[in-house]
């Protein structure tokens, strides 16, 4: 990126609408200003203008805001023309910035800079992009919490925690032939025991704010006509998936995408698992095992006028071992019996019935209690895998460092990389390539 750049980029959605803005940021916008709009605007004040074309003839009338160097939100100058949101007046808007030596905007250009120029830090960077696309309104707040700092906040405390704990470190390694013992006298046992317990409940919530952002993959599994597109629709709330008394009805996964007590969970209803000679039936069964092979938890239907079968345990017996279940014994209205929740040797079992709606609750609850998610939880803050990756490789080396307390080399080698895994939540030590990576997936004019 070129230092004199200046980058234009339509910041609205595509398509008709009221208002329309394009936003243009750059180091210096004097003459930009005076070019499109016949005057230099006042700082932070909105402006009625025309914004004219190279003739000086109007291309559209609206508001134009200037925000100088370093006050914007790119920490370059940076101005936001917002007219009306017709496809072809901002098309024409933009082709005249373009005139005047302006540039198409990358993806999350308009933010990498802003990050660049330390208005934002990594993980704020990130969680703009994670509060356009929060998919809940609990995932939205999560995400805002992060914008404002909130998870910068903790991981920076650690890693403050961690520079004094080197301090006392390079301290005995510097002086070591004098009678002082700085790691005994500075109680640096008791300071690594705490930041690892720090860390852990950053991690904790870490993990919440991770399932707000991906949501959770929730496959319904079972034997043919047990109930698994009844449950979807009911769930979901609508007809979804065709329902009908003959085995085998669904052929192909069917997805839905619910808001589970504000976590995103995205449901598959999948074909009846059984032997068949099928070619059609069996390419649905292989698309349900590839399903579960990508399932954050699996929901196994049965029917309850016959109980857990043999094909039943067999098909529990085949799925991953460390995959999260949830067995259901669905039709309960069926045997007159009322929704409940048992503790079985096997572990969970929910009795409910699709049709009546009674005992969806309980399975929701249950859901979200295999899943780890603490709904009165409001410590939470958006995190991605990536954090999630860092925090656990910075916990690996500081447990490696316990164990290291007479090995004083060793020792200030694992709180070094413990503090390097820290700084990549926040971009501190953030290689380029990830840094292409991340604001890629931003929209254009964010």
């Amino acid at each position: 990126m070129a230092d004199n750049d200046i980058i234009a980029a339509i910041a609205t959605a595509a398509g008709r609408s009221g208002i329309g803005v394009v936003r243009v940021s750059g180091p210096t916008l004097g003459a930009f200003n005076q070019a499109i709009l016949g005057k230099s605007p006042a700082p932070r004040t909105a402006l009625m203008a025309e914004f004219l074309d190279k003739y000086g003839a109007a291309i559209d009338q609206g508001i134009a805001l200037y925000f100088p160097a370093p006050r914007s939100y790119s920490g370059e100058d940076v101005l936001e023309l917002q007219g009306h949101g017709g496809p072809v007046v901002l098309r024409e808007l933009l082709k005249r910035c373009f005139e005047l030596g302006a540039r198409p905007a990358r993806p999350g250009e308009f933010t990498e800079r802003a990050f660049l120029n330390d208005k934002l830090d990594l993980a704020q960077a990130e969680s703009v992009a994670d509060l356009i696309d929060a998919s809940t309104a609990q995932a939205a707040r999560s995400a805002m919490r992060s914008l404002q700092g909130e998870f910068s906040r903790r991981v920076e405390s650690l890693m403050q925690a961690i520079i004094e704990l080197r301090a006392l470190v390079e301290a005995t390694l510097d002086f070591p032939d004098e009678e002082i013992d700085f790691l005994t006298q500075g109680g640096a046992e008791d300071r690594l025991d705490a930041v690892i317990a720090r860390l852990e409940e950053v991690t904790s919530a870490s993990r919440q704010g991770s399932l707000l952002r991906e949501g959770v993959r929730i496959v319904l599994a079972g034997q043919p006509n047990v109930g698994k597109s009844s449950l979807l629709n009911r769930i979901a709330g609508e007809d979804l998936a065709i329902v009908t008394e003959i085995p085998g009805t669904t052929r192909d996964a069917i997805r839905q995408s619910i808001n589970l007590d504000g976590v995103p969970a995205h449901v598959i209803d999948t074909a009846g698992l059984r032997r068949s000679d099928d070619p059609v039936e069996k390419a649905g069964m292989e698309r349900t095992w590839a399903a579960i092979a990508k399932a954050d938890l699996v929901v196994l239907l049965m029917d309850a006028r016959q109980g857990e079968t043999d094909a039943d345990r067999a098909i529990l017996g085949q799925l991953p071992a460390s995959l999260p279940r949830v067995r259901v014994m669905n039709k309960a209205d069926l045997l007159s019996r009322g929704s409940r929740r048992e503790t079985t040797p096997d572990g969970v079992l929910i009795w409910l019935s699709a049709k009546t709606g009674e005992g969806i609750e309980l399975l929701q609850q249950t859901i979200l209690e295999r899943i780890g998610w603490h709904p009165d939880d409001e410590d939470v803050f958006m995190a991605r895998e990536r954090h999630l990756q860092a925090l656990e490789r910075a916990r690996t080396h500081l447990r490696r460092a316990k164990g290291l307390g007479g090995k004083l080399e060793l020792y200030a080698e694992e709180l070094r990389l413990a503090l390097e895994s820290l700084g990549s939540i926040t971009g501190r030590v953030t290689p380029d390539d990830l840094l292409g990576e991340i604001f890629s997936r931003f929209c254009i004019g964010k």
